[in-house]
């Protein structure tokens, strides 16, 4: 599951990219462009459960829950017609599972504006070339002969469908579709109907000026988009970068004269987690105490192949107790006592923070 850092020029991404993997990896340079492939970083997922349960277990060891997140060069007005290799960077996007649209909200004199106006206007910019170029998609649906090509049948309703939610100004991800017609589109990997998170990169100031979790939507829009509903959150990339390279203490001294308890750019990522559709299982013991992604939905023979694919096939059963009500016993043991651990056979639908020892069978 990846999120796709998306954005117009000189918006901050790859800064944002590098501050996420808490090291200089994609390449930053002040104009457009300045990446053409997209930087790849597979991120741990913040997780004060998994602290908590190391800490309850003595733990030698603590692993996270992890995403992948890809920065994609810089979009410009026209890109859905091939505009500043728009056709290239697009087709990056479609690889994707979230996109993560990074609006400018700074003014810095040192760094080229390329098509940036405001974050209302920027916004609308990457917007229209997203829908652009998922209406160029569908109309041309004869021309690879895929499902959309059928004339008359279920096919040809959902096409239309789709045209005029675009045409509109809509976004197919916002629409309500059945599992049939998201199975027809979802052969044309069509970017608008990726789900979407905006992130506004403001700068320090602006930054000291917000309240981070409550942030305001972009309501103000000129073409009505606040009722897209796209949820919005803010950072800045600089600083995050700035707090990656610094020691915990003086970490925790610069939030403090922020007046904030963690980095947001770590709530970012647990949102891009959630919204991916992910949630996450836990194990402990000594020897190391670990998150584990699992989708929505999956039933714990399901979840056993997350650990190993002989766990899924050989399960048996598996003792469950949510994490609050382990943190509460003390320990697994103390637990069981008052008879929280609760034992599932493999239909059990895990649930977020459920802590879980999975019994097997001998191969």
């Amino acid at each position: 599951m990846s999120v796709g850092i998306v954005g117009l020029p000189n918006v901050g991404k790859s800064t944002l990219f590098n501050a996420i993997l808490k090291k200089q990896l994609a390449y930053v340079a002040n104009y457009p462009f300045a990446t053409i492939e997209p930087n790849v970083g597979v991120v741990e997922v913040p997780d004060s459960r998994v602290d908590k349960l190391a800490d309850l277990s003595k733990s030698l060891k603590k692993v996270y829950s992890t995403i992948t997140f890809c920065d994609i060069a810089g979009l410009v007005k026209g890109a859905s017609t091939g505009a500043g290799l728009g056709n290239k960077f697009l087709s990056h996007i479609r690889e994707v599972d979230l996109i993560l649209m990074v609006l400018r909200d700074f003014e810095d004199e040192n760094i080229v504006r390329e098509g940036s106006v405001d974050p209302e206007s920027d916004m609308e910019t990457l917007l229209t070339e997203l829908t652009l170029k998922d209406a160029e998609t569908l109309s041309k649906k004869g021309d690879k002969g895929g499902k959309l090509g059928k004339i008359g049948g279920i096919e040809e309703i959902v096409e239309k469908k789709a045209m005029e939610i675009l045409n509109s100004g809509g976004l197919l991800s916002k629409s309500v579709w059945s599992k049939e017609e998201l199975d027809i589109l979802s052969e044309y990997s069509l970017l608008t109907l990726k789900p979407m998170l905006i992130l506004r990169n403001v700068s320090e100031s602006g930054l000291r000026e917000l309240e981070i979790r409550n942030y305001p939507s972009l309501t103000e829009s000129r073409r009505g988009l606040e009722k897209l509903e796209i949820e919005t959150l803010a950072v800045s990339a600089k600083i995050e970068f700035e707090l990656a390279e610094l020691s915990p203490k003086d970490r925790l001294e610069y939030l403090n004269d922020l007046g904030l308890s963690e980095p947001p750019l770590d709530g970012v990522i647990r949102k891009c987690f959630e919204m991916l559709g992910l949630n996450t299982f836990l194990t402990t013991g000594e020897k190391e105490s670990r998150a584990w992604k699992f989708k929505n939905g999956w039933n714990a023979q399901k979840c056993a192949g997350v650990i190993h694919s002989d766990f899924e096939r050989l399960f048996i059963a598996c003792d469950v107790v949510p994490f609050e009500k382990l943190v509460e016993a003390g320990s697994w043991v103390k637990a069981k006592e008052k008879g929280w651990v609760r034992l599932e056979g493999k239909d059990y639908l895990v649930k977020d923070g459920d802590i879980v020892e999975f019994r097997v069978g001998r191969g």
